[in-house]
């Protein structure tokens, strides 16, 4: 697995990171998002200091996250419901 030394800048502060290359475009695009987080955060709501910009991206993240793995949840109960709905009508043609 080919690693790369990579820096992301976060809040005015520089982060080195030693990433797995297929992450990396991906640790990129999260830094983005979370400079873009911030300074609308800075704008939109009055926000000065810094890590209280950082305190409510992680809110966000975190909530975005937390819908993300409930709707998969869901999605799952339901796949699963219905493959058994199938499993069990299969079985009911073969007898």
């Amino acid at each position: 697995m080919e690693v790369r030394r990579i820096t992301i800048n976060i809040a005015g502060r520089v982060y080195p990171l030693n990433v797995p290359a297929a992450e990396e475009e991906t640790l990129r695009k999260v830094g983005k998002q979370i400079e873009n987080m911030i300074k609308d955060f800075e704008q939109n709501f009055d926000v000065r200091d810094k890590q209280d910009a950082l305190a409510m991206c992680a809110l966000k993240l975190g909530t975005n996250a937390e819908v993300v793995s409930v709707n998969y949840d869901k999605t799952v109960h339901s796949a699963s419901e219905r493959l058994a709905k199938i499993a069990q009508s299969l079985n009911e043609v073969k007898e």
